[in-house]
């Protein structure tokens, strides 16, 4: 099964969507500002995209900009930041099995399903 990390605001998510629904394979939408995120899902999430936090991480968002530019954070306290603050999360992420990528560009995508 694929699941799409999506934010229907994103033109890149809703490309990403797009491409998904094309291909006639099955999947699951994650609405993750809606539904928010758990420590242990994005720690999942980054062990996939063997990623660190601070890779995951959104850092022109104004909220980013405003609240943690220029500070020194723990994985830990990037990992809270992007809990409380969904937005901050890089989307589109797709995940198939124990592998994941952030859809941008979008071919990116292909790749993996």
């Amino acid at each position: 099964m694929i699941t799409i990390y999506h934010n229907p605001k994103c033109s890149k998510s809703r490309c990403g969507l797009e491409l998904l629904k094309d291909s006639g394979k099955e999947y699951q939408i994650v609405d993750y500002l809606k539904k928010g995120i758990s420590k242990e899902e994005l720690k999942n999430l980054l062990t996939k995209l063997q990623m660190s936090p601070i890779e995951l991480v959104r850092t022109k968002e104004n909220i980013w900009k405003e609240q943690f530019k220029g500070k020194t954070l723990t994985d830990d306290e990037v990992i809270e930041a992007m809990i409380q603050y969904p937005q901050l999360i890089e989307r589109p992420i797709v995940i198939v099995g124990d592998k994941a990528v952030i859809g941008r560009p979008t071919e990116r995508i292909k790749e993996i399903i």
